[in-house]
């Protein structure tokens, strides 16, 4: 029986027991591993990405250069369940960063580490929000690159003349450590500059 392409790729890599593995350059890769637009072997979802965190040099064009695992993805033990009265009242709200519609429930805490939100009787309407399926995509790949660097998103990169309203840099790893970022409460961090301006 043939190796999946993930399988191959972690062959390759030789990850250690915490799920670290060296870098891996795209071009030494084997002919049925090339990195193009099909990369589905590595791309969020696949069976690759699900047992691991993957890290990315690019180069030229957006490039894929060289690959890396960076430990173990531990989603299995995060419950994401959203009750069903709350998921339909999201259902009939706008984005709240693009104000269109079919927007998706989402989780503010993108770690899933609140153990009242991740239970289903103790979770509230103000834990989530509505965001579009592409700023969903988006805010999940910010959400997943602060859980492996510690580093909270900058909204000064988006524009905006505050880093957070609430917090530092450096995420606290507690429940309330997203409290502050932009993409955890995009509303509440707009009335923060709000009341930023009205000093």
């Amino acid at each position: 029986m043939s190796l999946s392409k993930g399988k191959q790729f972690e062959k390759i890599a030789k990850p250690n027991n915490k799920g670290f593995s060296d870098w891996v350059k795209a071009s030494d890769l084997p002919k049925n591993l090339q990195l193009g637009n099909g990369w589905s072997w590595g791309r969020e979802g696949s069976s690759l990405e699900k047992k691991y965190f993957l890290e990315t040099k690019r180069g030229k064009y957006n490039s894929v250069k060289e690959i890396r695992l960076i430990g173990f993805n531990n989603k299995k033990n995060e419950s994401r369940t959203i009750r069903s009265n709350i998921k339909q009242y999201y259902k009939t709200k706008k984005c709240v960063i693009t104000y269109t519609s079919g927007a998706e429930c989402d989780h503010k805490n993108g770690r899933y580490n609140d153990p009242r939100v991740n239970n289903i009787k103790t979770q509230r309407k103000s834990d989530f929000q509505s965001l579009h399926k592409d700023v969903n995509k988006a805010k999940r790949q910010r959400c997943k690159e602060c859980k492996e660097s510690g580093k909270r998103f900058d909204a000064k990169l988006l524009g905006y003349p505050i880093s957070y309203y609430e917090g530092s840099t450096k995420h606290s790893d507690k429940p309330n450590g997203c409290v502050g970022c932009f993409w955890y409460d995009p509303i509440e961090f707009r009335k923060h500059l709000q009341a930023k301006d009205s000093l």
